[in-house]
């Protein structure tokens, strides 16, 4: 036998899991001879890439890991004090294992199939009650994406409900985190707000400002006493927005009490590592009157069919495909897992546990100020929390050059020093700062004794300022503090979940594919989570060379000449390109080009981020075949001509079709002065075959959490990087903190520099063990999945539209509004795929009534063909009502999901079998999914809208209605 010792598995074999057999099966079913006529078939000639990629040859899992360990080896985890938001923390084993590492919980898709997405949503109901609890507030949403993002959504949500319209100003405490500035900034300029930024014990309010906003702890440390601030505030009918510390907020009176109107922050101090910037979840808590302008998700409590308890997410009006370009705001991803995290931190520790972490930051922070104070330094701060502040004038350098020598990081603004205590400071810690202290003024450190200064320790909050209400009270959050007891509960609401973990979830727009483990396993790597992203520059090496990597392979894989890695979601990132357009414009003297051209078919976010970067929205038609009109563009551009600044366009289009005429259309706007934005939502079907910039684009942002393979978390994590052509790189966003500035920058869109950096390593890892080779494979195999659910389901279902050959792109559109005659709606079909043990494909968008399937390279031939049965036996089903054999009204689709409580009791009253609602086909018996509720009644839960945990007796109540 003659041995092969050169043998290395390509992690491609592992990514794509159609194999030959497969491939060639289905190959036969589209009736093509080979994947490449199929391609040929549906990829424009014209728009085709000329050669491969240039990228790294691809690594196998193993040597990529050995490599990244290297490279990980560069970051130099230094002892962070820095603070301004980013605090080191203790991350629950049980929480890490169980929810973080878990794909029961990171491969969920966003809950809008409420009644297979039960765990999640009281999850993230725990979230939104920790928030109401901790803050003081009525109302809270179920995240955002950074504590910057949220302060600039607090600000518009405040301009949009003034009353007098003249008021454009906004108060900013020059007390805010300079990120949350830079970002506020970025969101001011598009409506004319003037921000004023001063001292709030002077500033003068007046009746021309419609909003204000300070920091609680403020960013130096002190704790202020703001209730006068929001008295006179109020007065002149000016609405504050608190910036708030989460953890502070167990031993200082909470903002709701005192006057605010909005509160928001960041969750990270709750159990999610720095990871040099996030992913982290941020909150928005408000007043019970602004519900209906409050921006994100809102998780609510309803009933289902049979009157029990159950949940889903509320007031869904507010979606941007729904509001378009008049939505309050962009959002389209939250950072779900995160906030789950962060709930189930609230939930493990309860109320007494998270108020002695709080008190031990406290009492930490208290023992080194009057060691320092010992040593001759003068603190600073009169009340605070976690943060002491000295002035050390001549010494700074001496200070600074000592705190490197101990491998540690201080926060230095001018002859100030502040030094901000987490939940990871020790008392040794504290003795370190110390003696180093004591070194530069020559103090020995034998004469420090900080542990006789740990028996005389008194908080420095004032009285009034000390909390004295009661906060998780909750049995939740009181229940389950060994770790059997959280795993438990932890485990009872995965098994209530539908994941990827249990079935394809083949959603149209949405590339729920592969998150493979190796890409995960570095997200949880110390050297990756324990960095602070404002820690000094030479000690982030290993982060600077993978994101200069990625930079550079994302540019090629777009034909972009640079990326901004900032933005953190995918609307983020439309935001951003179309700042960026914006300012190129402005920098050129065309103020006056603000016009953006947008398909009827875009998705919602992009009317919405266009409203938000200041563009007027000009909405072009499309043909019967669901492409751009482009003789309807061509007149738009035309009578627009001196105003355009840009074209929104997906592609392959939002209806799964690779359009003939892009570059036309490409050229039309470029002939006007226009730039053109690309939506890259759709990249899982160009990487390898063509490019936005190939196609003509200017911009593009990238859905990482799409086509490059970070998870989506149950409706984020996600990230959403831009490429641009070269005369767009000056613009590119900066950072007030970090030096990342082009020549031209536009202010910050996203907290941290980089965003959810750690995040990154999930893309890097796929793009490195892929190669070029493997990334162009998976596309070409996305491409041929969908059209082999198209050739098996288009003689039961109508494909809406198709290529010029007849082919879709990675994804097609079923027409489902026939059955509406026969009283079956889309929302029934999705309902009923539950029982099949299927999440629904995207359901009427972008056309009403019909669902968008997507199946992605990483499902296998027989996955395929259990979703095509599924949906060819609720076809059946339809015909069955069709010809009488089902009754019209009382039927396995209309009565669909039916859970395992109403198929096992005692009493049984349908027209059909107990088989055919819960078993009806052979397969499903061994993948069996039972729906842990039956349909959810949305019109209930809007109408007695309930956002945070009920009490117990409500349960019973709900049970009994």
């Amino acid at each position: 036998m003659k041995l092969n010792v050169d043998y290395q598995e390509l992690f491609e074999q592992r990514h794509i899991a159609p194999n030959e057999q497969d491939t060639q099966e289905m190959l036969d079913a589209v009736g093509v001879n080979s994947l490449e006529e199929l391609i040929a078939q549906t990829v424009p000639q014209n728009i085709r890439l000329k050669g491969a990629m240039d990228l790294p040859s691809a690594k196998s899992e193993f040597e990529y890991l050995n490599h990244l360990k290297q490279t990980a080896s560069k970051n130099k985890i230094f002892k962070s004090y820095i603070g301004q938001g980013y605090y080191g923390v203790i991350v629950p084993g049980v929480i890490q294992r169980n929810i973080l590492e878990n794909p029961g919980w990171y491969t969920q898709y966003t809950p809008y199939q409420a009644e297979i997405a039960q765990g999640r949503l009281q999850a993230l109901l725990n979230f939104q009650t920790m928030v109401i609890d901790l803050t003081g507030m009525e109302i809270a949403n179920a995240s955002l994406l950074d504590e910057g993002t949220a302060a600039a959504e607090a600000m518009f949500m405040q301009y949009s409900l003034r009353k007098n319209a003249a008021a454009k100003k906004f108060f900013v405490s020059q007390e805010v985190f300079p990120q949350t500035i830079d970002i506020l900034k970025t969101r001011s300029q598009p409506y004319g707000i003037e921000l004023v930024i001063g001292d709030h014990r002077t500033a003068e309010l007046t009746e021309d400002m419609f909003g204000a906003i300070v920091q609680y702890p403020a960013s130096n440390g002190e704790v202020f006493d703001y209730s006068d601030f929001a008295n006179k505030a109020h007065e002149k009918n000016i609405k504050l927005t608190v910036a708030a510390d989460i953890m502070s907020l167990a031993l200082l009176t909470p903002p709701g009490e005192w006057g605010a109107d909005i509160v928001v922050g960041t969750t990270q101090r709750f159990g999610i590592p720095m990871g040099f910037g996030g992913p982290h979840a941020a909150f928005f808590a408000t007043k019970e009157e602004y519900k209906r302008s409050m921006p994100g998700r809102i998780i609510g409590v309803t009933i289902d069919a049979h009157g029990n308890y159950a949940l889903r997410m509320a007031l869904q009006t507010r979606e941007q495909h729904i509001r378009r370009d008049k939505a309050t705001s962009n959002i389209c991803t939250a950072q779900a897992l995160l906030a789950i995290m962060a709930g189930m931190y609230a939930t493990y520790h309860g109320p007494k546990g998270i108020k002695l972490i709080a008190e031990r930051i406290h009492g930490l922070a208290v023992l080194l100020s009057n060691a320092l104070q010992h040593l001759g330094y003068q603190q600073e701060n009169q009340a605070y929390f976690d943060t002491v502040r000295f002035n050390v004038g001549t010494l700074l350098n001496a200070i600074k050059a000592e705190a490197l020598n101990n491998e540690v990081n201080l926060n230095y603004q001018g002859e100030t020093v502040t030094i901000s205590i987490d939940e990871t400071t020790s008392v040794e810690d504290i003795k370190t700062l110390v003696r180093f202290f004591g070194k530069v003024k020559g103090i020995n450190q034998n004469d420090i004794d900080v542990d006789a200064l740990k028996g005389d320790l008194t908080s420095t909050i004032p009285a009034s300022l000390a909390r004295t209400s009661a906060y998780l009270t909750h049995p939740i959050f009181n229940s389950h503090h060994s770790e059997h007891e959280l795993l438990r509960y932890i485990k009872s609401l995965e098994a209530k979940d539908l994941s990827l973990c249990h079935s394809m979830i083949a959603l149209g727009s949405c590339t729920m594919k592969l998150n493979a483990t190796t890409e995960m396993i570095p997200v949880t790597w110390p050297e990756f989570g324990n960095l602070h992203p404002f820690a000094p520059i030479d000690q982030t090496g290993g982060y600077m060379q993978i994101m200069d990597e990625l930079n550079r392979w994302l540019s090629e894989i777009t034909g972009f000449a640079a990326m901004s890695l900032q933005p953190n979601a995918g609307a983020q990132g439309e935001y951003a390109g179309l700042m960026v357009i914006r300012a190129y414009h402005q920098d050129r003297g065309d103020f006056h080009r603000n016009i953006a051209l947008i398909p009827s078919s875009a998705h919602g976010t992009n009317p919405a981020s266009a409203a938000m970067a200041g563009m007027k929205i000009v909405v072009t038609k499309c043909d019967e075949k669901g492409n751009i009109d482009v003789e309807d563009l061509r007149a738009k551009a035309e009578e627009h001509s001196a105003n355009l600044s840009c074209l929104m366009v997906t592609y392959p289009s939002t209806h799964g079709v690779f359009e003939e005429s892009i570059i036309e259309i490409c050229d039309i706007i470029h002939q006007h002065g226009g730039q053109v934005y690309m939506d890259g939502a759709n990249m899982n079907a160009q990487v390898g075959l063509t490019s936005p910039a190939n196609i003509g684009a200017d911009v593009c942002h990238l859905n990482l959490h799409k086509t490059f393979c970070i998870p989506h978390g149950g409706g984020g994590p996600g990230m959403g990087p831009i490429g641009v052509a070269k005369h767009l790189v000056p613009y590119l966003p900066g950072h007030a903190v970090v030096d990342i500035s082009q020549e031209k920058s536009i202010h910050a869109v996203s907290a941290a520099p980089w965003g959810s950096a750690s995040i990154l390593l999930i893309s890097h890892a796929y793009i490195a063990m892929m190669g070029a080779e493997g990334l162009t494979n998976a596309t070409k195999y996305a491409i041929l999945n969908a059209n082999y659910i198209k050739a098996r389901l288009e003689q039961h279902y109508p494909v809406l539209y198709s290529g010029a050959n007849g082919r879709c792109a990675h994804e097609m559109i079923l027409d489902c509004r026939e059955f509406k005659a026969l009283g079956i709606e889309v929302t029934d079909i999705a309902k009923r795929l539950m029982d099949y043990g299927f999440h629904a494909p995207t359901v009427s968008f972008p056309v009403a009534g019909t669902v968008m399937v997507e199946p992605t390279e990483s499902e296998p031939k027989h996955e395929l063909d259990r979703f095509c049965d599924a949906m060819i036996a609720i076809r059946n089903e339809i015909a069955d009502i069709a010809s009488g054999l089902l009754d019209k009204a009382n039927n396995p689709l209309k009565n669909a999901p039916h859970t395992a409580a109403v198929v096992t009791g005692n009493d049984w009253d349908k027209p059909y079998t107990r088989q055919k609602a819960a078993f009806p086909l052979p397969y499903v018996a061994q993948y069996k999914f039972w729906p842990s509720v039956g349909r959810v009644n949305d019109t209930h839960g809007d109408r007695t809208l309930i956002c945070s945990c009920p009490p117990l007796e409500t349960y019973a109540e709900i049970e009994t209605v």
